[in-house]
């Protein structure tokens, strides 16, 4: 029998294999993905961007584990001779309405800790040559990187390391019987004293088969993605974002330089009728009946129709999508944007329809659920790792205590908020 099974082989599931194996080398553990790739889904499916940590609540897990993270995740790259630039980014207020809200994104950095420089239209344009705006944030600890890239390094490590790792091996049943789990899947069964579930756009399904119900729900939400003919790349330094109008739950659309060299414009934010449906018109019968069921998306919808709306014009007309883009650059035309992939977002949204802000996870019968995870999750994968690895070293059922991990660079009970017990 495993100790420790975790399913999702995203970029967070790998991280959390990588922290259990540091915390306790003698631990048996698996990782079981479905598909034929780590990190095929939001891993594999975004801009690139390792994030500052400059947006999110003061005191949230997100807040703490993205600053910590993006050095991480710089640290292991530079280890592992994975391509990354820490380029920096602009925030643009495009008019004067929107300087109230660049200043308390201001206040907000300093109670982070992020370093961030305001900057004036003059200043913008000489980082920026033909980004047009009144005022901006220049924050430089963002940067870019193939989080595919890392997926993969992570698994190599892990594999080293003893962890056995499954790929197209896909979660079918969960069954306890006589003191052990037993995982139904697609190439057998596995029995583990322990699980962790890391499983994305599935983690509400799985959490529910093993009894660990939630009030919350996975609202699969569809970005978008442009990118600029690679004669017009120059029009695009590095990074280039909005100011996040506080009225709807996205950042909205931006510009951001891929280490590849191209440069993508976007997301949006649809709700997709398939929660692995990557096409604009993609549907899935099954996902779509049982969000119609679903209390949870009916009252984000009563909530947030305006922007959706707004948002799923953008999905279909290329000129409104452009729109968007040129109140940050106006020099960019219909014609210079060039369909790319979309990703999908799991984001978590309450019975009350409001988006789960912050990561969150549950602690079930001799497991641990990652209940949401999305952005930063990539950036911050490393640190949250080894916060859910902790987190599940407090729970009933973990099978080895282990020695204390002397890496752990924060005291466990500042981070109980983002623990809810079942």
């Amino acid at each position: 029998m495993t100790d420790i099974v975790v399913v999702g082989g995203g970029i967070v599931g790998l991280s959390v294999a990588r922290a259990l194996i540091e915390l306790n080398p003698d631990l048996s553990l698996k990782v079981l993905e479905k598909e034929p790739v780590w990190g095929a889904h939001q891993t594999g499916h975004n801009s690139g961007v390792l994030h500052s940590g400059i947006y999110y609540k003061p005191g949230s897990l997100k807040a703490r584990l993205a600053k910590a993270g993006n050095a991480e995740m710089v640290r292991f790259c530079q280890e592992q001779g994975i391509a990354h630039e820490v380029c920096g980014k602009v925030i643009v207020a495009a008019d004067e309405s929107e300087i109230p809200a660049l200043d308390r994104l201001m206040e907000r950095a300093a109670a982070n800790g992020v370093a961030a420089r305001r900057l004036s239209g003059q200043e913008l344009r000489e980082r920026e040559p033909h980004a047009r705006g009144v005022a901006a944030l220049h924050v430089p600890s963002t940067g870019i990187v193939d989080f595919g890239e890392v997926a993969d390094a992570l698994a190599r490590e892990a594999a080293e390391k003893g962890v056995e790792l499954h790929l197209q091996t896909r979660l079918e049943s969960i069954e306890r019987v006589s003191g052990e789990t037993r995982l139904g899947t697609s190439t057998g069964s596995f029995a583990t004293r322990f699980l962790i579930n890391c499983a994305g756009l599935h983690s509400d399904r799985v959490a529910d088969w093993d009894g660990a119900e939630t009030q919350s729900r996975v609202l699969p939400i569809r970005g978008d993605y442009y990118q600029l003919r690679p004669e017009r790349t120059h029009l695009v330094r590095h990074l280039i974002y909005p100011v996040p109008d506080p009225r709807f739950p996205f950042l909205g659309v931006h510009l951001t330089r891929s280490i590849h060299g191209d440069v993508h414009v976007g997301p949006n934010a649809v709700v997709s009728m398939a929660r692995e449906g990557y096409g604009r018109a993609a549907f899935n019968f099954s996902d779509a009946s049982e969000m119609m069921r679903s209390r949870n998306f009916w009252e984000y919808a009563r909530r947030n129709w305006r922007h959706s709306l707004s948002e799923a014009r953008t999905g279909f007309s290329l000129k409104a999508f452009a729109r968007k883009v040129q109140r940050l650059v106006p020099d960019i035309r219909p014609e210079d944007l060039l369909p790319s992939a979309s990703g999908i977002r799991a984001q978590s949204v309450s019975s009350e329809g409001e988006l789960m802000e912050d990561f969150h996870v549950v602690v079930g019968r001799d497991s641990l659920h990652v209940c949401n995870a999305a952005s930063p999750a990539a950036t911050s994968a490393i640190e949250l790792g080894r916060y859910i690895a902790q987190q599940a070293r407090q729970a009933v059922g973990f099978p080895s205590a282990g020695p204390d991990w002397e890496g752990w660079p924060e005291n466990l009970d500042q981070y109980q908020s983002g623990l809810c017990e079942i």
